[in-house]
């Protein structure tokens, strides 16, 4: 896997398996000790062939000096463990609960993506005591407002037995698959894509039974209406959206927003940036988190802007 300059690899037992993070505790970086006044903050990848930690890499060194930064790998993605099983949003509701319980020693800051991002929100309504505020890019459940991505034709395709396998072994886990998803799926400009990015995917996309956690994404499992949810949030939140998002676009990003205004206090729209704006304008993204850190632990509730 490839990870940054002066990265510790450590990890904790969830009920799932055995969940791997990232911390920047090696030179040039502080050692992290048990008496470290910095806060926690938490990085959380999305979903898809291929994800890891290696995707808010780009961003979360620049927190390094004021944050004890986490960035782990979810179960079933990266070096974590990958169980043979088909996901619900339940598993990982509950392994990122388990996690945060047990690396953060008070309410920590926790920055997500995508699918992985609208979890996040159910994880905050059933254990608000663990979170102090989300900072989150294109949190959609992916069948919001009704919609039921499970009907969709990829979807469908992928609940063929033995077909579902052979699908991600020769058209997801190959280096053309990834370059071809993220050039023309995820990224809004294909040039934004370069070798180290196609590699960190494929590393990941090739691990044992790394298919079990992707298929099931695919298949629509993993899928909910957050719309359904969104009002019960309480928790501090800013929104990021990618207008090019070609999956759930920024109109269902503010509509979401605008069901729980006193938690939802900002919603940015970022013009020519696709699903990951973190990989794809990481300076960007960057100027972003920080803004917002600032803003979501420093100020009362506002009204979303």
């Amino acid at each position: 896997m490839i990870e940054p300059l002066g990265i510790e690899r450590n990890s904790v037992v969830t009920s799932l398996g055995t969940m791997v993070y990232y911390t920047p505790t090696k030179d040039p970086w502080p050692e992290v000790t048990e008496n470290d006044p910095r806060p926690s903050l938490v990085f959380l990848h999305g979903f898809g062939g291929g994800s890891s930690a290696y995707e808010w890499s780009k961003v979360y060194p620049a927190f390094i000096p004021d944050y004890r930064v986490i960035a782990p790998d979810l179960i079933g993605w990266g070096r974590s463990d990958h169980p043979e099983r088909n996901y619900k949003p339940q598993d990982y509701i509950q392994t990122i609960i388990e996690f945060i319980e047990q690396t953060a020693d008070q309410p920590t800051a926790v920055v997500a993506s995508s699918l992985t991002a609208a979890i996040v929100i159910r994880a905050a309504i059933e254990r608000p005591d663990l979170f102090k505020c989300l900072i989150l890019t294109t949190p959609a459940g992916l069948s919001d407002f009704g919609e039921d991505y499970s009907r969709s034709f990829f979807a469908q395709l992928v609940t063929t037995p033995i077909l579902d396998r052979f699908i991600y072994s020769a058209g997801v886990a190959t280096e053309g698959g990834i370059r071809n998803f993220l050039e023309n799926r995820q990224f809004a400009r294909p040039q934004r894509v370069y070798s180290e990015i196609v590699q960190a995917y494929l590393q990941s996309a090739q691990q044992n039974n790394a298919e079990y956690s992707a298929l099931s994404f695919v298949r629509g499992d993993l899928c909910f209406d957050l719309s359904l949810y969104v009002t019960q949030l309480t928790i501090p939140t800013a929104m990021i959206w990618g207008q090019k998002s070609q999956f759930t676009g920024p109109e269902i990003g503010r509509r979401l927003a605008a069901l729980n205004p006193d938690a939802i206090q900002y919603f940015r729209e970022l013009e020519d940036v696709g699903l990951t704006p973190q990989l794809e304008v990481p300076e960007v993204m960057t100027a972003l988190v920080r803004q917002y850190l600032q803003k979501l632990q420093t100020s009362e509730l506002m009204p979303t802007s």
